[in-house]
């Protein structure tokens, strides 16, 4: 129960969860037939063809290109009661590495609190069966505020062809971390918190071409709405995280598997 001047906190609700789950289905399905599809794999390859020189040019100099997206379903807007989905793709270049240079920093998961520091706190192969993995990651997120969660996800890796894979990752489990560091450390209930990251879905593209590896990224996220008042506070973090850490994750993974390669 709230005390008086403060906000009660945000609960997941069956009607958001539900939202969620269709806004991935509809999401998986688009993926899929892309990936059958099996050429024009990245973002930009949708955009006008000056355009989308422009941005082949930006990706040979080094930078991130990252769009917003939105699923839609017969054309409407997802209606997600309660909640906010957050969707983004990033694509990337790494000039002169090749496809199991990424894939070798990608599922090396005993490293990734290394490649990905300070986003990624903790981190570690919890199962491997073949091309399937589950693995334990400890985030921490800030922006106004500092939030860090323990987080659990299955990823799956599929090579398509020589020179190209692609991977799905769900977060099956996330809990939001209370004092986190502290002797008095605890996890709060999964669902029943202050609903910064309920959800995530992953998807990544790997391509060797043109001397090197394109990389791409797509993050469907589920968070809490902002509620009247704490915008100041929530908003940020709930509105530009997503975008940013997709955008530092890339980066972080270029300059991963830069080192990598160079040993080898």
């Amino acid at each position: 129960m709230a005390k008086a001047g403060e906000a009660a906190l945000p609960e997941l609700k069956t009607g958001t969860l539900r939202a969620f789950e269709r806004y991935v289905q509809l999401t998986e399905a688009r993926n899929e037939a892309e990936l059958k599809r099996g050429v024009n794999l990245l973002w930009i390859d949708g955009l006008p063809s000056e355009r989308r020189a422009e941005a082949y040019a930006a990706l040979k100099r080094g930078e991130v290109m990252v769009q917003k997206l939105q699923t839609l379903e017969n054309g409407q807007a997802v209606s997600c009661p309660g909640g906010m989905i957050h969707h983004w793709t990033g694509a990337i270049f790494i000039p002169g590495a090749k496809l199991d240079d990424v894939l070798g920093v990608l599922e090396d998961y005993d490293k990734q609190s290394v490649y990905y520091s300070p986003d990624v706190e903790r981190s570690k192969l919890e199962a491997r069966n073949g091309d399937h993995y589950r693995v334990y990651l400890r985030f921490r997120r800030h922006k106004v505020i500092t939030v860090v969660m323990n987080t659990e996800h299955e990823v799956e890796y599929f090579h398509d062809a020589p020179g190209k894979a692609h991977s799905r990752s769900s977060a099956v489990r996330i809990a939001e971390v209370e004092n986190a560091g502290k002797a008095d450390e605890r996890e709060k209930t999964p669902g029943d918190d202050d609903g910064f990251l309920w959800r995530m879905e992953t998807w990544w593209r790997m391509e060797e071409a043109d001397g090197g590896v394109y990389v791409q990224s797509e993050v469907a996220s589920l968070t809490r709405d902002i509620p009247t008042g704490l915008g100041w506070m929530i908003g940020p973090f709930v509105t530009e995280i997503p975008k940013e850490t997709l955008t530092f994750t890339l980066m972080a993974t270029r300059k991963a598997v830069q080192a990598r390669s160079a040993k080898h």
